[in-house]
């Protein structure tokens, strides 16, 4: 399955943030919305990740000062991407090798939707409960 097929049915809008938005907006919105990262975009260009871990780091070496910088300053950049045509078990390995646990999905150099790692771990969950499943029936009817 390709990450095209991973994310065709959705349709809400990824949040994000710009690399001039404050620290401290940014920190909110992970907050509010209770999630790991935003993509950080510059137009429909994806120019980095802004990351809980990238909020810890700052805070840690600068102190609460930080809140007040831009995200632009502290972000991980430049975004590591993976193509809608790849492969789920690629994007995922890619996310285990590179220790990342979100990626944008760009297709040429527009940021067309935002994985995470629970994307494609319950993805990998679903397809090996569908594959015992079939291995219990074709057991119990043999």
């Amino acid at each position: 399955m390709t990450i095209a097929n991973l994310i065709a049915n959705r349709n809400e809008a990824v949040l994000s943030c710009t690399p001039m938005d404050s620290v401290q907006h940014a920190a909110g919105l992970l907050a509010e919305k209770r999630i790991g990262a935003l993509p950080v975009m510059q137009g429909e260009s994806v120019v980095g990740i802004f990351s809980e871990r990238d909020l810890l780091y700052c805070v840690a070496r600068d102190g609460a000062d930080v809140l007040h910088q831009a995200v632009g300053e502290v972000m991980t950049s430049p975004a590591i991407t993976i193509d809608p045509g790849a492969n789920v078990l690629k994007a995922l390995s890619m996310m285990t090798k590179r220790r990342i646990r979100h990626l944008p999905v760009v297709e040429g150099e527009r940021m067309i939707a935002f994985v995470s790692i629970g994307d494609l771990v319950k993805y990998r969950m679903d397809m090996i409960e569908a594959e015992a499943e079939q291995m219990r029936e074709y057991i119990t009817s043999a």
